[in-house]
């Protein structure tokens, strides 16, 4: 996650993002539901007020992305899908080294390409309060105790769309989660630790199943480090189906991260596909650039149809 501190570090220190502006809005008539009734769970002081910044410095495909900080109260925005509605749904998780949310970039923008796949789509705003992320991610080993507010986001947001299913027309056996970098990292997590409570039950929401049915991990982090295997993500053959894509010049989290990842599926006999490129870096989203890489959608929608989330 070191790209995100060195972005945040030049674009708040050196000036090379807009002023922080108001609470992220999801625009398009749509609308930010919260994810907790109450005080979230595990709730922690951010050292600021949530806001949102342009980050000009570091463009990906020659833009800007959108940064959020200091998030505290998680929230969940349905996008629905266009056209033929397929019936699956996808959780998507902005990665941003546990420190932020890029939220266009990782976010928006794939609900875009996935809506118009008939694909419902619901962008998860998760806690990121500006602390370092070692701290409230729960990434290190000696954190596993520790229920992760991101961790708790995510199983009771699987668990509304459940809820939802027939008000959203979404079939409650393909409800998917896809993520970037640290929210690469939370698709592991959600994936292998859906049936550990890690939060007290609020509601009947919360008596239904967070598994998700398939995963998406687009060069995830904390996967990997010189102590091993991360034993936060304990992987078991009820791990859903996964898709891993990552560029072996990733140097921020480094390709070993999708292979200790694809190695410990590969070892529970969970059904996975994974890709790798010789040039993509990291943090490149979905925009289009003339590397390979970035045409990862595609391979996705052709995997969607082989485990039998989409037609073929």
């Amino acid at each position: 996650m070191k790209l995100w501190h060195s972005i945040l570090f030049t674009t708040l220190v050196l000036g090379g993002a807009c002023a922080h502006a108001a609470v992220w809005q999801p625009g398009h008539g749509l609308k930010q539901e919260r994810i907790w009734p109450g005080t979230p769970p595990n709730a922690q002081p951010a050292p600021a007020t949530e806001s949102t910044s342009l980050e000009a410095q570091a463009l990906v495909a020659g833009k800007p992305w959108t940064a959020i900080h200091n998030v505290t109260q998680p929230t969940f925005t349905v996008y629905p899908p266009k056209g033929r509605n397929t019936g699956a749904a996808v959780v998507v998780f902005p990665g941003g080294g546990f420190e932020i949310l890029a939220i266009d970039l990782e976010g928006s923008e794939v609900c875009d390409w996935l809506t118009a796949r008939g694909i419902t789509c619901v962008l998860l705003k998760y806690r990121v309060p500006g602390t370092p992320y070692d701290w409230h991610c729960n990434c290190r080993p000696h954190n596993f105790a520790i229920p992760t507010p991101a961790l708790q986001d995510a199983q009771r947001t699987i668990r509304l769309v459940r809820q939802h299913a027939g008000e959203w027309r979404v079939d409650p056996h393909k409800i998917g989660v896809l993520g970037f970098s640290a929210g690469g990292y939370l698709v592991a997590s959600i994936s292998t630790n859906y049936d550990r409570r890690v939060y007290a039950p609020i509601d009947a929401t919360d008596n239904l199943s967070a598994r998700p049915d398939f995963a998406v991990a687009i060069y995830p982090g904390h996967l990997a480090a010189p102590y091993g295997f991360n034993r936060n993500v304990p992987v078991t053959k009820n791990t859903p189906p996964t898709f891993l894509a990552m560029a072996e010049d990733d140097h921020v989290d480094g390709v070993e991260q999708a292979l200790a990842y694809y190695v410990a599926l590969q070892k529970a006999g969970v059904p996975t596909e994974m890709h790798l490129y010789a040039q993509g870096g990291h943090a490149f989203g979905l925009r289009p650039t003339t590397l390979p890489i970035t045409q990862w959608q595609q391979l996705v929608e052709t995997w969607l149809g082989t485990i039998g989330v989409l037609s073929r």
